[in-house]
């Protein structure tokens, strides 16, 4: 024998669910707190993986919003410079200076600068700025992006100025490797990198590199870039060649600051 298909009409299904609906209402709360925990221990494994999978999503977009990719590169070189000063401090005390030393940055002056144009192709990468010789510019001076140096000017009018950039072919500034005790020089590469060779220790990927000090142009070590490869010396194997990429986007300047020691006031 066949059952007999029960067939429940729109109009019955919409007062059956009026009436549990008034029902749920007027239920007294503590009744129906019960069923709101006794749903949330049922189901509270994908109700967790949910919530995180909201809130990772919610993470990233406030995080994208809050801070740009060069405001990050910015507070990561300051704070690269802020631990090699600490480091260089640490230093003068274990060898027990009696002399009293200036704070680094007295008496500095920071001559702010528009780029007029950038000329950045291949082994080729120099500016052109609107600040000369009456603004306090000299031949030698740091130029410094997003608290990273970034190249020294190497030529100077009484209004505008040239600046070598350090991925230039032609530049060569003295650095100091994080971790190593050792000063070498930097060589611009060309194709926005710089290299530093005949390392006798290998240095790790992502290690910093600091313009080493330089009197009467720069107290202290600032960062110029991080290590992004190391390898063999091909003449000598005992010996390492290293890779260095700009601490900031040298390719997208607009404005840059001038390093002035001891300006004359």
């Amino acid at each position: 024998m066949v059952g007999k298909r029960i067939r429940v009409s729109r109009r019955m299904l919409l007062t059956w669910f009026m009436l549990a609906g008034l029902i749920l209402l007027f239920t007294p709360q503590n009744l129906t707190s019960k069923f709101q925990f006794a749903f949330a221990r049922i189901f509270s494994w994908p109700l967790s993986i949910s919530r995180n999978v909201s809130l990772s999503a919610r993470t990233q977009q406030s995080l994208a919003d809050v801070v740009s990719r060069r405001e990050y590169n910015k507070l990561q070189n300051y704070l690269a410079n802020v631990t090699e000063e600490l480091l260089q401090e640490r230093q003068k005390l274990e060898k027990l200076s009696r002399l009293r030393s200036r704070f680094v940055w007295e008496g500095v002056d920071f001559v702010l600068a528009d780029v007029i144009t950038a000329f950045i192709d291949g082994s080729h990468s120099e500016l052109i700025i609107n600040r000369g010789e009456i603004d306090g510019l000299a031949k030698g001076q740091f130029v410094l992006v997003d608290n990273s140096i970034m190249g020294t000017i190497s030529d100077v009018s009484s209004r505008i100025a040239r600046v070598k950039l350090i991925t230039d072919s032609t530049s060569s500034i003295a650095v100091k490797i994080a971790g190593l005790n050792v000063d070498r020089v930097m060589e611009g590469s060309g194709y926005n990198s710089a290299s530093v060779r005949l390392i006798k220790h290998k240095v790790k990927t992502g290690d910093s590199v600091y313009a080493d000090r330089k009197p009467g142009f720069l107290d202290a070590p600032m960062i110029v870039g991080k290590v992004s490869e190391c390898k063999r010396n091909s003449d000598i194997p005992l010996l390492w060649d290293i890779t260095v990429e700009p601490a900031c986007d040298i390719e997208r300047l607009n404005e840059v600051a001038v390093i002035i020691m001891n300006p004359q006031k």
